[in-house]
């Protein structure tokens, strides 16, 4: 079969050049799209009498004739027809005969693709919003069981001061909120329509493209036909807020991997997230988290990718271009799919809460409680600083942690410390006092969380 644009030509391709210039292998995810663009241009091309209400009505069928074969799994794509736009028209030349070629009338494959893209985008986004709003629900649940769940808080890998481990879950929910919000913010972006640019420069021919815009839902269209056909931003904007979320998820997918070593034991994740060794019997790998973790690599190449496609592409469009689809479907996949796996490790896993708190009192995390109380005995901060470093040093060479420090070594420093050091020094103690708005205190973890639901879970 000729190809439909090739009446210039008078050659013919080998199949694997053919099979090289080729998208359909791809952007046959983009069907869907691809028809709901052209049912909105075929009614613009009969409302604005560029073609008959006849004949608009005999493509209007045929599309809807190709859509249900789409659905019903009956189309087979061609990499003779190059794309997805053409194996369509391919099919609405099988179901209608030649008035098919009176649907490209106004349009080039330039702006319809880029119709296509942003049609896909807008209902991408909207699942990842959805997903993500799953995942900070989860995450809000989590934090409500653990409340007083106590823990180490780390910097630099060690311990430094004991937290709720609801605190540490709600650290994550402000994470995911904010990529929540870059991806909502992100849709007045995609949401404008490139249909009717042409291939650049517009049309001769009496289009409508608010009417077009309308039609698929669009909330403004764009305003430069170079611009319309050209601009990848909203994909770039996409795989950007992408990376961003992916390096929030990694980062929590490495506490996950952290904990569930045998030199950590906080949590045990469930079986459906984990794997096992082919030679050691008593593995049980986090790979589910690890992967998440290393996909966060490919989703970073996504982004990189696109960036350098195009930073020396001249207006308009450009063969280039046609790298712009895999990396966003892949990053769509990779991102949905992480989502689902991390509210499901969350929600499942198992917390030793015993070992945590174990941990928190065999160590020297509420040194700042000793500093502080110093300090409110008239101290001065950088002093007591002092004088604790040294004491943690001493505990440090005797074997024993500061709980265990005799009340007249303590007295020894300064007759002003009581008997109720030890209440002081004590974990729970410790993180009931933090009561600074946003701090780790039971009260204002669960001031949060309350907040969180009043934002989540309506």
């Amino acid at each position: 079969m000729a190809k439909l644009w090739g009446g210039r030509f008078d050659g013919k391709n080998e199949a694997w050049i053919d099979a090289f210039g080729a998208s359909i292998p791809f952007d046959q995810k983009l069907a869907k799209q691809d028809i709901t663009g052209s049912l909105a241009h075929v009614k613009m091309l009969a409302k604005t009498a560029i073609i008959s209400k006849e004949e608009a009505e005999q493509i209007i069928t045929g599309l809807k004739a190709v859509e249900k074969k789409l659905i019903d799994g009956e189309l087979i794509f061609s990499i003779e027809n190059e794309d997805v736009h053409l194996n369509i028209e391919k099919y609405l030349h099988e179901e209608i005969g030649p008035v098919a070629g009176k649907l490209h009338t106004a349009r080039s494959r330039n702006d319809q693709v880029a119709t296509d893209m942003h049609l896909y985008l807008k209902e991408t986004i909207q699942e990842v919003i959805e997903k993500i709003t799953l995942f900070r629900q989860v995450l809000v649940h989590k934090a409500e069981e653990t409340i007083e769940t106590i823990m180490p808080g780390y910097t630099h890998l060690q311990h430094a001061q004991p937290i709720s481990f609801g605190h540490h879950m709600m650290a994550y929910y402000g994470m995911l909120t904010r990529d929540q919000e870059r991806f909502t913010e992100s849709i007045k972006r995609v949401d404008i329509s490139p249909l009717g640019s042409a291939a650049l420069a517009g049309t001769t021919f009496p289009i409508d493209r608010q009417y077009v815009a309308d039609e698929l839902g669009f909330a403004s269209i764009y305003e430069n036909s170079l611009d319309g056909v050209s601009d990848r931003d909203f994909i770039l904007e996409f795989l950007s807020n992408a990376s961003i979320l992916m390096m929030h998820l990694s980062r929590f997918c490495e506490e996950l991997i952290l904990w569930c070593s045998h030199e950590f034991q906080f949590i045990e994740l469930t079986d459906t997230f984990s794997t096992g060794s082919s030679i050691m019997p008593q593995k049980k790998n986090p790979d589910m988290a690890e992967l998440i973790r290393g996909k966060t690599g490919r989703v970073y190449g996504n982004l990189f990718g696109l960036l350098t496609v195009m930073k020396g592409l001249p207006l308009a469009y450009n063969k280039d271009l046609q790298e712009d689809k895999e990396g966003m479907f892949d990053t769509a996949h990779t991102i949905l799919t992480s989502l689902d796996i991390m509210a499901g490790m969350i929600e499942t896993m198992k917390l030793n809460t015993q070992r945590m708190e174990e941990s928190t009192e065999k160590d020297f995390s509420n040194a700042t409680e000793l500093a502080d109380y110093l300090a409110t005995k008239g101290i001065p901060f950088r002093q007591a600083h002092e004088i604790v470093g040294k004491l943690v040093l001493s505990c440090t060479q005797k074997g024993i942690y500061l709980q265990d420090v005799p009340l007249e070594e303590y007295q020894a420093i300064t007759p002003l410390i009581k008997e109720d050091i030890y209440g002081t020094l004590a974990s729970k103690t410790a993180i009931q006092r933090r009561h600074s708005f946003g701090g780790t205190g039971f009260d204002q973890v669960a001031a949060a969380i309350a907040r969180a639901k009043n934002e989540c879970m309506h």
